[in-house]
């Protein structure tokens, strides 16, 4: 979730919009899957402990956040998704708080460096990948965004490791870090089934466009945006 959705809590990585949602097509990419979380975690991790932690106090690219406080969003995320996979509520999220009430319930100590936060990262994005591998395919669970199944809150998980970890990047580097290879095109094929992949497009830039992020040749701005959780 980026900054600009921060007051609606965990619904996902931007403002919402009441967009129409297109039906992609049976050349759609394969299912986002538990493994997928875990090459997304593994990626932002690797990029995370190439820093110092005295590092992370500046702005978290276009988002309003620290880059500390942007990746321990992400942690939180994956926390919280896999506690809705594990508890399968369908009305809420299920309600734990931070200790001063707020919506984020994980925060990494500073003391721990990088290396600390990498650890939170991947043991959240280890718990988020096992849960969408074991829960009955039938399970459902509840998201802002619309009711979603394993493969739903997978695909979540990694948009929120990805963009949110362009986000860090960004802002620790000044550059664009390129995604594992195919994983941009399977959450696009998830989540935002209003946006047609055209051949030739850079899934990477496609989903950063898609989240608010940049600007794409006939392709106007985002300013407003939702992904679209519900199980197709």
């Amino acid at each position: 979730m980026s900054a600009g959705a921060a007051a609606s809590g965990r619904a996902g990585a931007g403002p919402a919009d009441d967009a129409p949602r297109a039906v992609r097509g049976d050349d759609a990419p394969e299912a986002v899957t538990g493994d997928d979380v875990r090459t997304a975690a593994r990626w932002l991790a690797d990029h995370l402990v190439r820093h110092p932690a005295t590092r992370f106090d500046v702005p978290a690219g276009p988002v309003r956040w620290s880059c500390w406080t942007t990746a321990e969003h992400v942690v939180d995320d994956l926390l919280a998704y896999a506690l809705q996979l594990a508890a399968l509520p369908r009305l809420a999220y299920v309600p734990l708080v931070g200790p001063r009430g707020e919506d984020e319930i994980a925060h990494v100590d500073r003391a721990s460096g990088t290396a600390g936060l990498a650890e939170a990262l991947l043991g959240g994005a280890e718990l988020l990948a096992t849960l969408a591998e074991t829960r009955p395919r039938g399970a459902r669970a509840f998201h802002p965004y619309g009711t979603s199944d394993a493969g739903g809150f997978a695909a979540m998980g990694v948009t929120e490791v990805l963009v949110h970890g362009h986000d860090v990047v960004l802002g620790l580097t000044g550059e664009h870090a390129p995604f594992p290879t195919g994983l941009a095109a399977r959450v696009l094929a998830r989540l935002f089934p209003d946006v047609d992949l055209r051949p030739g497009e850079d899934a990477d830039l496609v989903l950063l466009w898609a989240t608010g992020r940049g600007e794409l040749p006939d392709r106007p701005r985002r300013t407003r945006w939702r992904w679209d959780a519900t199980v197709r």
